[in-house]
């Protein structure tokens, strides 16, 4: 940062300050002193020039308000922006709160303790409660309403300070003996502060300042410190929070009288005095220190006694009260920014990210791109690229380079042990130098580069791309800088202060300065790029703080750390042997400037440089300055005698919305002549003045300008001198042009003037020439008008070309339906289906694919479209259609239809489905999916191995002894799968058969290859089981619902399906129906069969003969009807069937069958049912 002093205002009648306070929000700035003296005053800048804009603007007070109402001296001043109030204390003790009303301040309330006088006030960060501290250890809290929330004495303490923190939950009281408490925000007390920084302190010591930075524009770093402490002695901590062990101490070496923050928390300025060595007195100084205690500048103010220090808001300007005087100073900050490629890069902080925000904007087309990066520590640019300098990790000490072109994008990285204080690029290299050692990487990027620079990265191809160097080595370029970084840490014979690196963009030659401890002076080291040698050395009698090269490498320019600008001449030495010693260099100019804190090369002229000083910017020919231009602009680029500058105080009060304005193109005086004496005086004059003035731009100007006149002969002697190949081409083919007004649309079109040369050329009625010209424009909108504004016939090929142009513009923005407009017209089928796929039209997509002729290139693309949607039939539609059948096949089994893929299989004689089908249902067993195996052995049609799985998990799920009917159920799919594997085997059987054998020979071949083929238990009886279950379960139900003669039929019924419901559960059942319809006959043969089981235990077995005994000691053994175990009759044939409703034997000749399972009912009975009770398909 660079500081200078810009501005004084006087206090009438010489009263002595004793404070001020600049409001951060709406900038009144509030001052009060000796005899109740207190004053707001507003700075304001007016301007009428757009181009003048912050502090190159004059600036006038347009507020100067004395507030009446102190008796006493005005000792504590404090601003509530929130809420817009001023609060101010005197010597008496007298509080007052000001409020601003129709452009003046009035009083709003008044408080007079009358026993003490007010030492501190401050606001909270919300401006909600104000903490009022006085002498004599009161403290009163109150809101912003005037309403007082707590107050307290501590006894015996006398405060002088007092602090919120950020979150206001913590208050910190300063007191008169040094001590700081620490309060929470009811008053109670929590410890003392721990005070590092009065080690070895001896004597009494007084706070000069608290203030605590609340963190209202973000953070420069994560864990940033914050909270800054200062004592009169001139020992200083910052800490980054109220009990932290580790804080930053420093020794300012200066009697303090405030501190304050900026308002990011970047910069503390600590304003007080210093003992000058020279002159035995004491002056007024500010000093300014990063949050990690890094010293930055001095600032010297005149005067007898400085009393306070108050930041701006937008931290461009500090307020000092001196004397009977206020001090502005103006601020120039270190931004982190950089300039490429028409792109203004630029970092801020945000108080919701602990990142830096980098902003690429693209000054060209008013775009901008953002990018979070962490612990930013610099932006470097050249050319097109540039360098974003972060530290990796905070428990590593990495740091990293990341190159990114002019949109954010990155490219490469690299990551480096040494810290890169100060980092330069060139088109090839990137050099980042530390304390001691600096590091080059030679980086590459896919872009064209010129013969030289091609050379240059050839030369070092093999010697490696990255190399470190101590700056003690003697490097000779022969390859000896190993990537070692453990030697660019070891300890140097000197620590340096400052250093800075430049390099020369054209002539490969790097800088690199350093300034020894203890003495002001700076070694240069001179070395050749791409190898990295040692060429120079030299030595200067100041401290550089900045360096820059011009566009040869012959001088170099010095910004020392007050300011001053110097230039130092690189002569060609003698001979190589005292290359190696220290010499003075060329002879120094006797050319100085101060107050300089920017400064900028002309990229294409050794003699030519432009600097900012103060608010001025100077352009210099051969160290000769033109005349000044107001600006307080940051230099982006100089070329072709054209400036441009960029506000970046402006951007960065809004940086989320960066303005063209801010961007400042300025043309030095050579360029504005030699364009007045064209537009005045004419060619010849001002091509005179060009040869004595030559420069490229101007021959460019001349060329322009003949090229508007038709004035060929100059024109191509001025395209000539600036060798611009391209205008010397373009003014032979004018000169080979017959009409006039042919040669006047060319030019007019050479200059951009686009719209006038179609006009031309449609006046001359040459449509062709206005629709190249759109072509080559890209303007594809006004091709298509041109072609269908003409009365011939148009080109259908170009109007197709348009139609599908246009369609591109609208898919390159996402917009799919215009596109789709317009690629229909165009006969685009390509995009077309890519435009329909983005917009989720399949029905679109399969219209297309069915447009499409056989074998087309884009149906496998359709195809594999439709899979990746899960759209089977229309992706193997597609498929076919192209000759792929393979791949139809691959769709079908990655989407999981497996029936589909057997049959395509079948048709196009593919034998691999087999084994894939076998190896996937491995696979799915393996992980015990057995379920998922049925299913896809269902979907491929491979009913019977399903059938098998199905019953193997029925016959677990029934062992388990897991509810009667889920396991029904399973024995019913499994029974169903069995059924499909018929209907299949008898339909493949007819195919087979067609035409050669009757129905029943075809049925019964299916039988036998049935037989053949499968498990004959699971075939033929796959209803067993759910017959079984059936059964059970009709049972239970009819005994629940007191129809027990029928539930006893349904339990005999079950005693043949001993092998699949266990005996023991039958004849319990049966016993249970059969004592509750009081047939003990049957009840005690059921007893009898249940204690002779086997599979029962004695013990088991015991309370079966217990309850038999109970019973039948009660009832005699014998049925009350015909025995019911022989009641079931037989028909003629066998066994009758039985009814799946009642559970009793059919007699009638006419019943009802299940189409599904074939199992049968009594007609009355079904009747009352809509679905088969066995198998629950639909009852016709």
């Amino acid at each position: 940062m660079f500081i200078y002093l810009s501005k004084k205002i006087a206090i009438p009648n010489s009263i002595r300050l004793k404070c001020v306070s600049w409001n951060k929000d709406q900038g009144f700035i509030a001052c009060g002193g000796d005899d109740g003296l207190l004053k707001v005053l507003k700075l304001e800048t007016q301007t009428d020039d757009a181009k003048v804009k912050g502090l190159a603007a004059p600036s006038n007070l347009s507020m100067n308000q004395t507030l009446e109402g102190h008796s006493g001296a005005v000792q504590v001043v404090t601003w509530n922006e929130q809420y817009q109030k001023l609060t101010t204390s005197d010597q008496n003790g007298l509080i007052i709160v000001w409020m601003l009303y129709k452009g003046s301040w009035y009083e709003e309330m008044i408080n007079n303790r009358n026993k003490s006088v007010v030492r501190s006030m401050s606001w909270n960060a919300d401006g909600q409660k104000i903490c009022i501290v006085y002498e004599d250890g009161a403290v009163i809290v109150g809101s912003v309403d005037g309403n007082r929330i707590w107050g307290k004495e501590l006894k015996g303490i006398q405060l002088a300070h007092v602090a919120w923190s950020p979150d206001s939950k913590i208050l910190l009281f300063g007191m008169a003996s040094g001590e700081i408490h620490i309060y929470d925000n009811q008053g109670n007390f929590i410890v003392k502060m721990t005070m590092s920084c009065l080690v070895n302190v001896t004597g009494a010591v007084s706070i000069a300042g608290i203030h605590w930075y609340p963190g209202t524009e973000g953070y420069v770093e994560p864990d940033c410190p914050c909270l800054a402490i200062c004592f009169d002695n001139g020992r200083c901590q910052i800490m980054r929070y109220e009990n932290d062990e580790n804080p930053v101490l420093i020794d300012t070496g200066m009697n303090v009288a405030s501190i304050q923050w900026n308002h990011c928390g970047s910069v503390l300025a600590v304003a007080g005095s210093q003992k000058a060595v020279s002159l035995d007195k004491d002056v007024n100084v500010v000093q300014f220190y990063t949050p990690v205690g890094e010293h930055l500048r001095t600032l010297k103010v005149p005067g007898k006694q400085m009393a306070a220090v108050s930041w701006e808001g937008g931290g461009l300007r500090i307020a000092l009260a001196v004397d009977s005087f206020i001090y502005f100073a103006n601020i120039r900050p270190d931004y982190k920014w950089g300039y490429c490629s028409n792109t203004v890069v630029y970092a801020y902080t945000r108080p919701d990210r602990l990142e830096y925000c980098v902003v690429f904007w693209d000054t060209k087309n008013n775009e901008k791109y953002v990018k979070y990066v962490k612990s930013l520590l610099s932006i470097t640019t050249c050319g097109d690229f540039c360098i974003l300098a972060t530290k990796a990790d905070d428990s590593h000490p990495q740091y990293v380079l990341v190159l990114c072109n002019s949109i954010g994008t990155p490219l490469d990285s690299k990551y480096i042990d040494t810290d890169p204080l100060f980092v330069t690029m060139t088109k090839t290299h990137v050099i980042a130098a530390s304390k001691d050692a600096f590091y080059t990487w030679q980086y590459r990027v896919a872009k064209k580069l010129t013969a030289l620079e091609i050379n240059q990265v050839a030369r070092t191809r093999k010697e490696g791309r990255e190399r470190v160097y101590h700056i003690d080595d003697n490097p000779s370029g022969t390859g000896d800088g190993a990537l070692d970084f453990a030697k660019a840490t070891c300890l140097p014979q000197h620590v340096c202060f400052a250093y800075t690196v430049s390099v020369c963009l054209l002539c490969s030659e790097v800088m690199v300065t350093m300034c020894h401890q203890g003495r002001d002076s700076g070694t240069i080291h001179r070395y050749s790029l791409p190898t990295v040698g040692l060429v120079q050395k030299y030595s200067l009698n100041h401290r550089p703080y900045q360096i820059t090269l011009n566009c040869n490498s012959s001088r170099l320019a010095i910004i020392d750390i007050a300011g001053v600008l110097t230039f130092f001449d690189l002569e060609p030495r003698g001979s190589g042997d005292d290359s190696g010693g220290v010499q003075a260099g060329g002879d120094p100019q006797k050319f100085e400037r101060k107050d300089v804190w920017d400064m900028k090369w002309a990229n294409d002229n050794p003699d030519l440089f432009a600097m900012m000083e103060k608010t001025r910017m100077y352009v210099f020919r051969n160290l000769d300055p033109e005349e000044p231009i107001q600006t307080s602009g940051y230099i982006c680029n100089f070329e072709d005698l054209e400036i441009k500058s960029v506000l970046l105080d402006e951007i960065l009060k809004d940086p989320e919305r960066p303005n063209k304005d801010y961007l400042i193109n300025f043309e030095i005086r050579s360029l504005r002549d030699s364009r007045a004496l064209i537009e005045k005086v004419g060619i010849e004059d001002a091509s005179q003045f060009i040869e004595d003035n030559p420069h490229p731009r101007l021959w460019r100007l001349l060329a322009e300008a003949a090229l508007q006149k038709l004035d060929l002969t100059m024109a191509e002697q001025s395209f000539v001198r600036c060798r611009d190949y391209q205008g010397i081409e373009f003014v032979k083919r004018l000169g080979n042009l017959q009409s006039e007004s042919m040669k006047q649309a060319e030019v007019a079109a050479y200059f951009g003037r686009f719209e006038e040369a179609e006009r031309m050329y449609l006046d001359m009625d040459r449509r062709d020439l206005a629709i190249s010209l759109r072509i080559k424009l890209g303007d594809w909108f006004r091709v298509l008008q041109l072609l269908k504004s003409g009365s011939g016939d148009s080109d259908d090929a170009l109007q197709e070309q348009a139609y599908n142009a246009i369609g591109d513009y609208f898919a390159d923005r996402q917009k799919w339906l215009n596109a789709v407009q317009y690629y229909l017209q165009g006969r685009n089928q390509e995009r077309l289906a890519e435009c329909y796929y983005m917009l989720e039209d399949y029905e679109g997509l399969e219209r297309l694919a069915n447009s499409l002729p056989e074998n087309h290139r884009l149906l496998p693309e359709i195809g594999q479209m439709f899979v990746t949607v899960g759209m089977c039939d229309q992706a193997v539609n597609a498929y076919l259609k192209c000759n792929q059948p393979k791949a139809a096949v691959d769709a079908c089994v990655h989407l999981n239809q497996w029936n589909k893929a057997v049959e395509l299989a079948k048709n196009h004689n593919m034998k691999e489905i087999g084994p894939l089908l076998a190896k996937y249902a491995s696979h799915l067993l393996e992980k015990n999916k057995i379920l998922e195996t049925v299913e896809l052995y269902r979907k491929a049609h491979h009913f019977l191995d399903a059938a098998k799985l199905m019953f193997k998990i029925a016959d677990e799920e029934a062992k388990k002894r897991t509810k009667p009917l889920r396991v029904k159920k399973l024995y019913v799919l499994a029974a169903l799968l069995v059924e499909n594997y018929h209907s299949q085997m008898k339909t493949s059987q007819q195919n087979k058969a067609k035409g050669k054998k009757s129905e029943a020979m075809s049925a019964l071949a299916g039988l036998l290859e049935e037989d053949a083929s499968s498990d004959v238990r699971i075939v033929d009886g796959a209803w067993r089981g759910a017959e079984a279950y059936h059964f059970f379960l009709l049972a239970q139900r009819q005994l629940y619902a007191g129809y027990v003669d029928n539930a006893m039929r349904t339990a005999l019924y079950l005693r043949d399906y001993e092998d699949i419901i266990p005996a023991v559960e039958i004849y319990s059942l049966l016993a249970i129906c059969s004592s509750a319809n009081r047939a003990f006959g049957t009840c005690s043969r059921a007893f009898i069969k249940l204690e002779s089981l086997e599979s029962l235990s004695a013990e088991q077995r015991q309370p079966y003969e217990d309850l038999a005994l109970q019973i039948f000691t009660k009832y005699s053994p014998k049925d009350n009807r015909k025995s019911e175990l022989d009641s079931i009759p037989e028909g003629s044939e066998g066994k009758l069937p039985t009814c799946i409703v009642t559970g009793r034997p059919i007699t009638e000749y006419q019943f009802w069958m299940c189409s599904v399972c074939k199992h049968c009912a009594l007609e009355q009975e079904i009747c009352n049912h809509r679905f088969c009770p066995l198998c629950h398909s639909a009852v016709a």
